[in-house]
C-alpha cells in the first residue's frame, strides 16, 4: 500500500469500477430492501443536506446488502416546474434574447428537453462522488414516459372517484411569473412596515357608543379595501354591540358593507374593527365564509387594479353584483395604488394615524417579488377522505417516524388538512389531462381520442386541453410505486414495496410525506386487496447549519460545498464562489471578510469517506448540526489513522505464515482480547445502525479503531512479534488478519473508498478470493469469541501500564528510563496477572523490576498510584533532578495560582455576576475550578519531591 493515505487517488476509478460491474443492482437473493431516493430538482447541484441524506441512505443499503438482503437504491430526479422552466428562459434570453412567448409552448418545451439532456444532470454526477450505491441503471425522471404515465392515471381516477374538482379558490399567487405557489415555495420575511388606521363612515346615521359616525380600522395593505365586502368585530365587544348588523359606507367606491361579529376580531388589537377582503386574504376568507360575504377580487395576474371588481359567491360562481373600481385606480400597480388610496383617505379627512409596524412579508422565492393572495380557477384533491386512512397508518405503527415527535407534526397537519391545489400557470411540467369544448364544459382522460371516445363526441366537436400543469409535488407523491413500474410493470411492486425507510426533512412531511402516504394507500394493494403504505420507517434529519448555527443560504454567503470538503478548494477561489453573483457590494464586502476569517488558507482536500463519517458521526436523531471543520479535520486524521494501522498490520503478515493453513496458533492475552473486544463493536455497532443512531455508530467505531485496535493493541502485538515463538506470532499474525479484515467489512457502510480499498490488499491474506467488499458478509456477533477473563485480564494491565505512564507525566520522568516498581496490597488475582503478562507489562511500561512488599511502611519516598486496590510505587530517588523539577512546579503554581486570583477576583465582582449571560458565568466557573484542581495536584507533586 501507498505510503500515505490520498482519497484523490482512489475514490472516482473505484466508484467506476463498482458501477460498471453491477454492484449495486438488486441481487435477487434474500428478503427484499428498498429505499427510494427523494429525488432532487434536476435543476440542482449537490449541497450539504442532500451529502447528510445520502450518506444515511447509503450507509443503510451497503449495511442491508451486506447482510444478505436483495437491496434496491432506487434513484431518479424531479423535473422543478418552476426552477427548471427559470432556467431555461434565463439561457433563451441571455443566448437568444428572446422569450418563450417568442417560441411558443411546444418549441419552448423542446428547448428545456434539449437543456435536461445536456445540463440537468449535474447533480447525478455529484452523487456518485458521494460513493452513492443507487441502481443507475433504473433511473427515473418525473416527467418521464412510465412516471407521465402513471400520473395521468392517478389523475384521471381520483376524477372518478369525485376526488379532483376544478374550482375558484384564493392561493398563493407569483405576480411576476404568473403562477399559483406552494406554501413551501413562499418565503415569509420580517419587514419594518406601516400600520394605516382608517375611518369608516357609518351609514344611516348610526353612531358609536362614545357618539363617533365612524369606525376605524386598521391595515397593513390599504389598497385592498377596495374589494371589502364586509367590517367584523368581536361579538364579545361592548364598544360595538349596538353596531353588529348597521353597515359602513366604504369610502372610494362608496359601496355599503356590512358590520358582522366575528371571533377573528381581536379586542386586545388596535381598535378592534377588522376590515374583510375574502378575495385577498386567507384569513378573511375563512371570515367571508362563515358569513357569506361576496367576495370581490380587485387585482389582475399582474396584482394591477382591475377597471372592475370581479365578484363571485363561495362556491365559486359568478355574483351579480355592481363593484366599480374610479378610473383613476385603473391598472395601477398594486403599490402604486396603495399610495393612491393612502392620499385619498388624508385629503379627505379619513386617515387616522399611521403607525410603524414590524410584518411579515411573503416573498416568492424564485421571482423575489411580494406574493399575492389571488381568486383564481384552480384544480384540487379533495383531501380529507385520503387523510384518514393516512392518519390511522401511523396511529396503527403501520408507519413509523424517527424521531417520534414527528408523528406529532403530522397529525396536526393531517387532522387540519385543507383541499389540496395540484395547478400551476407553467409549460413545464405535467399537462392537466382535461379538455373543454366551446361551451366551457370540460372533460378528463389519457387523452384526446379517449375523452371523444367515451363521452360520444364527434370530431366536429372542437376541444382544447387545460393549459395548466400539475404541481411537481403531485408526480412525487407517486414516487414509491411509480417508480417501479405503476400502472403496467408490477412485478417489481410486488417485490420492493412498500419500501422500508424515507429518509427526508422534517420541513416536507406535509408536502411530500404525508401526500405520498395517501396516494400510496389510495391507489397500491396487497394480493389482500389492504392498502399499502409507502414506507415502513421514515427517518427524519434536522439541518445542516453553519459553525454559528445559522442555516446555511446563497444571501448569507456561509453555504458549504460537499464537493469543496472533498476536494478542497484555494481560498480565492472559495471567496470568488461565496460573491460572484451579489448584487449588494456591501453585503459581497462582508461576506469576503467573514470567509478570508474562517477559511484563512481555503479548504484542504479530505476525501469522501472522511466527509460521510463527519456527517454519520453528527447525526444525532432529528437534531440540527453545526458543522464543524475541526471534525472533518479530525475525522481525517482517523482515516491516516486506519490507514497507516493497516500498512503495519501489511507488513507484520505478508509473506508470513499467518495460520490461515492447519499449523498451530497461539494467542496472546491481547489477541483474546481484541477478539472480544470487536465481538462487543460488532453487537453495539449493528444496533446503533438498526436503530437509526448513526452517531452513536460511528463514535463505536471510531473508540475501537482508534483506542483499542490501534492505540493498544498493534502496540501489544509487537513484544508477541518481536519475542514470541513461531506459534505465538502466526496467532498474532492470525488476529491481525481477521480483526483487520472484519473492521474493515464492518466500517465499510460508513467508508466505503478507504475500506474497499485496504481490504483489496488484507482478504488474499485471509484467504477471501472475491472482488469486492460489497458483496462480503456483514459481521455478526459470535459470542464463542468473546473470551470474558481475557478481556477484564487486559483491562486490568491497560490500568496498570496507564498508571506508570501517569506518573512518569507527572515527574517528568523520560518514556525510555526503566523504572523499579513496588507493589503493595495485591491480591491473588493481582499476582496471577502480573506472572501471566510480564512480558507485555516490561515492554509497554517499560519496567526493570517489580517487587510485590508485604508491608507498605518498607517503602520509601515513592510516587503512588492505584489500579483498585493494588498500590503501584515508584521509588523516586536518583530518577528526577530534585532542584529543577522544585523549580519547573514553582513556575507552573505561580501560573496556576495567577489565574485563579484573576478568576475569583471577577466572580466577586457583584455587578459581573449579576450582568454576565449564564454562559460565560459557567464558563468562569470551570476555569475556577480548573485553576483550583491544577494548584492542589502541583502543591500535592512539591510535597513528595521536597521528601526525597
Amino acid at each position: 500500500m501507498d505510503k500515505t493515505y490520498n482519497p484523490q487517488d482512489i475514490e472516482q476509478s473505484l466508484y467506476q469500477k463498482w458501477e460498471e460491474n453491477g454492484y449495486f443492482k438488486p441481487s435477487g437473493e434474500g428478503d427484499s430492501y428498498s429505499i427510494m431516493i427523494p429525488p432532487p430538482n434536476v435543476t440542482g447541484s449537490l449541497h450539504m443536506g442532500h451529502a447528510f441524506q445520502d450518506t444515511i441512505m447509503d450507509t443503510l443499503i451497503r449495511f442491508k446488502r451486506m447482510q444478505g438482503n436483495n437491496t434496491l437504491w432506487q434513484v431518479g430526479t424531479d423535473h422543478a416546474g418552476i426552477a427548471t422552466q427559470m432556467v431555461v428562459e434565463r439561457k433563451l434570453a441571455a443566448e437568444e434574447d428572446k422569450t418563450r412567448h417568442d417560441l411558443g409552448r411546444d418549441a419552448f418545451i423542446d428547448k428545456i428537453w434539449q437543456w435536461k439532456n445536456e445540463s440537468g444532470g449535474t447533480i447525478t454526477k455529484q452523487l456518485r462522488r458521494l460513493g452513492a450505491s443507487v441502481d443507475w441503471d433504473r433511473e427515473r425522471f418525473t416527467m418521464d414516459d412510465g412516471l407521465s404515465e402513471a400520473v395521468k392515471e392517478v389523475f384521471v381516477r381520483l376524477y372518478k372517484d369525485d376526488l379532483i374538482y376544478r374550482g375558484k379558490r384564493l392561493v398563493n399567487w407569483d405576480p411576476k411569473l404568473h403562477t399559483a405557489i406552494s406554501d413551501l415555495e413562499v418565503e415569509n420575511k420580517d419587514k419594518q412596515g406601516h400600520m394605516w388606521n382608517m375611518r369608516y363612515p357609518l351609514a344611516d346615521g348610526v353612531k358609536t357608543q362614545d357618539g363617533k359616525d365612524y369606525i376605524v380600522v386598521a391595515t397593513t395593505r390599504p389598497e385592498t379595501m377596495l374589494g371589502d365586502t364586509g367590517v367584523a368585530v368581536n361579538p364579545d365587544d361592548e364598544r360595538y354591540q349596538n353596531l353588529i348588523g348597521k353597515e359602513v359606507l366604504l369610502p372610494i367606491v362608496n359601496r355599503r358593507i356590512p358590520i358582522v361579529a366575528d371571533e377573528h376580531a381581536d379586542m386586545e388589537k388596535g381598535t378592534g374593527c377588522v376590515k374583510i377582503t375574502p378575495a385577498h386574504d386567507f384569513n378573511d376568507n375563512e371570515v367571508g365564509k362563515r358569513h357569506q360575504l361576496p367576495m370581490i377580487n380587485v387585482f389582475n395576474k399582474d396584482a394591477a387594479i382591475l377597471s372592475e371588481g370581479e365578484t363571485f359567491t363561495f362556491d365559486g360562481k359568478p355574483l351579480q353584483l355592481d363593484a366599480p373600481i374610479p378610473e383613476r385606480f385603473h391598472g395601477l400597480d398594486r403599490f402604486d395604488a396603495r399610495k393612491q388610496v393612502v392620499a385619498e383617505f388624508e385629503q379627505a379627512g379619513l386617515l387616522e394615524k399611521i403607525d410603524d409596524h414590524c410584518l411579515t412579508v411573503p416573498y416568492g422565492d424564485r421571482s423575489g417579488v411580494v406574493i399575492e393572495p389571488l381568486l383564481t380557477d384552480q384544480w384540487y384533491v379533495r383531501v380529507a377522505p385520503l387523510a384518514e386512512p393516512a392518519i390511522k397508518a401511523v396511529e396503527d405503527g403501520d408507519i413509523e417516524f424517527v424521531p417520534k415527535q414527528y408523528e406529532n407534526m403530522y397529525f396536526s397537519w393531517m387532522r387540519d388538512i385543507q383541499d389540496w391545489c395540484i395547478s400551476r400557470q407553467l409549460w413545464w411540467g405535467h399537462r392537466i389531462p382535461a379538455w373543454y369544448d366551446n361551451d366551457g364544459n370540460v372533460y378528463v382522460g389519457r387523452d384526446e381520442a379517449e375523452v371523444r371516445r367515451e363521452h360520444n363526441l364527434d370530431d366536429d366537436v372542437t376541444l382544447s386541453q387545460d393549459d395548466d400543469v400539475l404541481d411537481t409535488w403531485f408526480s412525487s407523491a407517486l414516487w414509491t410505486f411509480s417508480t417501479l413500474g405503476w400502472p403496467n410493470n408490477v412485478e417489481d411492486l410486488k417485490v420492493f414495496h412498500p419500501s422500508n425507510v424515507l429518509v427526508t426533512g422534517f420541513d416536507i412531511i406535509f408536502f411530500w410525506v404525508a401526500r405520498m402516504i395517501m396516494m400510496t394507500l389510495h391507489f397500491i394493494k396487497d394480493d389482500n386487496g389492504k392498502p399499502q403504505v409507502p414506507f415502513k420507517t421514515v427517518y427524519v434529519t434536522g439541518l445542516i447549519r453553519d459553525e454559528n448555527g445559522d442555516k446555511m443560504s446563497k444571501s448569507k454567503g456561509n453555504v458549504l460545498d460537499p464537493l469543496d470538503m472533498i476536494d478542497g478548494i484555494d481560498l480565492e477561489s472559495l471567496v470568488t464562489k461565496r460573491t460572484g453573483n451579489m448584487m449588494q457590494p456591501q453585503l459581497a464586502k462582508k461576506i469576503e471578510k467573514n470567509t478570508r476569517k474562517t477559511f484563512a488558507e481555503g479548504i484542504e482536500p479530505h476525501g469522501t469517506d472522511a466527509l460521510r463519517f463527519t456527517l454519520a458521526a453528527m447525526a444525532s436523531t432529528g437534531r440540527d448540526i453545526n458543522w464543524d471543520m475541526n471534525r472533518l479535520e479530525g475525522y481525517r486524521n482517523f482515516c491516516n489513522k486506519l490507514w497507516n494501522a493497516s500498512r503495519y498490520v501489511l507488513m507484520n503478515t505478508e509473506e508470513q505464515d499467518c495460520g490461515f493453513n492447519d499449523a498451530q496458533r497461539e494467542y496472546s492475552l491481547a489477541d483474546r482480547w481484541i477478539q472480544g473486544q470487536f465481538q462487543q463493536t460488532v453487537k453495539t455497532f449493528t444496533e446503533h445502525l438498526d436503530n437509526y443512531r448513526f452517531d452513536l455508530a460511528a463514535n463505536t467505531i471510531y473508540e475501537f479503531t482508534w483506542n483499542q485496535f490501534c492505540d493498544w493493541y498493534l502496540e501489544l502485538t509487537k513484544p508477541v512479534l518481536f519475542k514470541g515463538t513461531e506459534t505465538q506470532q502466526r496467532g498474532t499474525r492470525h488476529t491481525l488478519i481477521t480483526v483487520l479484515e472484519g473492521l474493515l467489512r464492518l466500517m465499510h457502510p460508513l467508508m466505503p473508498y478507504i475500506t474497499e480499498t485496504i481490504w483489496q490488499r488484507v482478504a488474499p491474506l485471509a484467504g477471501i478470493d472475491a472482488d469486492t467488499i460489497m458483496t462480503q458478509a456483514f459481521p455478526a456477533f459470535e459470542q464463542d469469541k468473546v473470551d470474558s477473563t481475557a478481556m477484564a485480564d487486559l483491562e486490568w494491565m491497560k490500568q496498570f501500564i496507564v498508571a506508570i505512564r501517569n506518573i512518569r507525566g507527572e515527574m517528568d520522568i523520560s518514556p525510555s528510563k526503566p523504572l523499579n516498581v513496588l507493589l503493595a496490597q495485591a491480591s491473588a488475582e493481582d499476582t496471577r496477572r502480573l506472572q501471566e503478562n510480564q512480558t507485555f507489562l516490561a515492554a509497554l511500561a517499560k519496567l526493570e523490576d517489580v517487587t510485590v512488599l508485604d508491608n507498605v511502611d518498607d517503602a520509601p519516598a515513592c510516587a503512588t498510584a492505584y489500579v483498585g486496590q493494588l498500590e503501584i510505587m515508584i521509588p523516586m530517588a536518583g530518577l528526577i533532578d530534585v532542584d529543577a523539577e522544585l523549580a519547573r512546579i514553582a513556575k507552573q503554581l505561580e501560573k496556576a495560582e495567577k489565574g485563579l486570583a484573576q478568576v475569583e477576583k471577577k466572580l466577586a465582582n457583584e455587578k459581573f455576576v449579576n450582568n454576565a449571560p449564564e454562559a460565560v458565568l459557567e464558563k468562569e466557573k470551570s476555569k475556577l475550578a480548573e485553576y483550583s484542581e491544577a494548584k492542589a495536584k502541583l502543591l500535592e507533586q512539591k510535597a513528595k519531591i521536597e521528601s526525597l
